[in-house]
């Protein structure tokens, strides 16, 4: 195993993930054992991920920014990380719109079909549970989401890892440093750029674990799948979004090859621990620290740029999520509301579903909650959002888990984009965990 890759050996991970659950699935109280036994392995592996992603962004990112010397940089950075991150998703949203209506996955569905996902989920807690947070977010005012990236209190920015506050605060100390002058700033310059590297050595040996926690992690899914019926009628609607998501990631790699002058083949390859990783978690904010980790070390992206377009696009680009947004849609209307499908109305769903990218969580299943913001956008009407919910509530976390593949794999290939058109992207110098063991025996 030593001698293995790291991708291989989370693949090996998965597969066998996979493998045990169904066994365990055909075993009386198979269920039970994986729960309690195999599945807090892979919850360690996502704390110890979400433990270090804090101190990683403000350490990458203020030393980062006190890296560029100028200022003006920070603005010509952001704004081409910003843009690109703005027209990956458009192109996203247009392929989801594009499929949906070619295919028209929701028309002919069985009306006893309709009537056993409303009888099975229309009153799930997941289902309500998203219906209120949607309706929470809706009822904000309309800054509320330009009033959210200010902090009020940092620690308690770090405790609930708000992203979005804690890289405003890491922008701010960062220039701040820069306006100071380089001979004061140095101490706290020296003090991140160690606490970086003190954190991507972390990285190295939580990745050590990777291989089980994937294995648990599942095992996990795999258990909690219980009605392969309802799976299957919901198929033809689960394939136009993995053919979406396969397209987003050829355009990737088109821009990898044609922008970046570099192998797409040889990108998947770095970043597909990553990737992985992003499929076992269903999270982009949990994968951080690994995407951050593989496209430094891996694809030679320098981390000045890294530590600034990499947490800013775990929040504000979800490509595969807005994708997902506008099949899921389109595709609950042609069942229960097909009068709503207007040119219209499609294009309100690109442009809230766009807007709603910006502001969701990196969290699984966030993009149910985005969703029912995008039906409420275009009128839907609203005793008929828990059926439309519940529609796609079964098959919605196999297809959140390959959303968060096309989320990363975004974030890398514009940090490779915005790093190119910087002259920031040099030849990659991976490290190994015990590359200084030897030295400190």
């Amino acid at each position: 195993m030593k001698k293995l890759a790291l991708h291989w050996k989370i693949i090996i991970g998965m597969v066998l993930g996979v493998i045990f659950g169904f066994i365990m699935n055909s075993i009386n109280g198979g269920k039970g054992f994986v729960s309690d036994w195999i599945a807090p392995f892979g919850t360690i592996f996502i704390n110890l991920l979400k433990l270090i992603a804090v101190p990683l962004i403000l350490a990458s990112l203020i030393k980062g920014i006190s890296d560029l010397k100028d200022i003006s940089k920070i603005k010509s950075m952001g704004l081409r990380t910003i843009s690109i991150y703005i027209s990956t998703t458009l192109v996203a949203i247009i392929i989801g719109l594009s499929i949906v209506n070619l295919v028209k996955p929701g028309d002919g569905m069985p009306q006893d079909t309709i009537e056993k996902i409303k009888l099975k989920y229309e009153n799930d807690a997941g289902v309500t549970d998203k219906l209120m947070k949607a309706h929470a977010q809706k009822d904000a005012g309309p800054l509320q989401a330009l009033i959210d990236i200010f902090p009020s209190n940092i620690f308690k920015s770090f405790t609930e890892a708000s992203m979005l506050q804690i890289i405003f605060f890491a922008l701010f100390v960062g220039i701040c440093l820069l306006l100071i002058g380089e001979k004061k700033a140095k101490p706290l310059v020296d003090f991140f750029d160690s606490l970086n590297d003190v954190v991507m050595k972390m990285v190295d040996l939580i990745m050590l674990f990777a291989p089980y926690a994937v294995f648990a992690l599942l095992a996990n899914v795999i258990v909690a799948f219980d009605d392969v019926e309802i799976l299957l009628k919901l198929l033809l609607y689960s394939l136009c979004v993995i053919g979406g998501l396969v397209l987003m990631i050829c355009f990737y790699l088109l821009l990898v090859g044609v922008y970046v002058k570099k192998s797409p083949m040889w990108f998947l390859k770095q970043i597909s621990p990553a990737q992985l990783l992003a499929f076992s978690t269903s999270s982009s904010a949990a994968t951080l620290p690994v995407t951050m980790e593989r496209v430094e070390e891996h694809l030679g992206v320098d981390k000045e740029v890294s530590g600034f377009v990499l947490p800013v696009g775990a929040t504000v680009n979800m490509d595969g999520t807005s994708l997902y947004q506008g099949i899921a849609a389109v595709f609950i209307m042609q069942v229960i509301w097909p009068e709503g499908l207007t040119f219209t109305n499609q294009l309100v769903i690109i442009v809230t579903a766009l807007l709603a990218s910006i502001g969701s969580a990196a969290v699984p299943s966030a993009g149910l909650v985005m969703l029912v913001i995008v039906l409420e956008s275009i009128g839907f009407p609203a005793e008929l959002l828990p059926i439309g919910i519940a529609l796609i509530f079964a098959v919605d976390r196999p297809l959140d888990m390959l959303r968060t593949v096309v989320n990363v794999t975004g974030d890398a290939t514009v940090s490779m984009m915005v790093a190119k058109s910087l002259g920031k992207l040099h030849e990659p110098k991976p490290e190994e965990w015990d590359d200084n063991y030897e030295a400190v025996r």
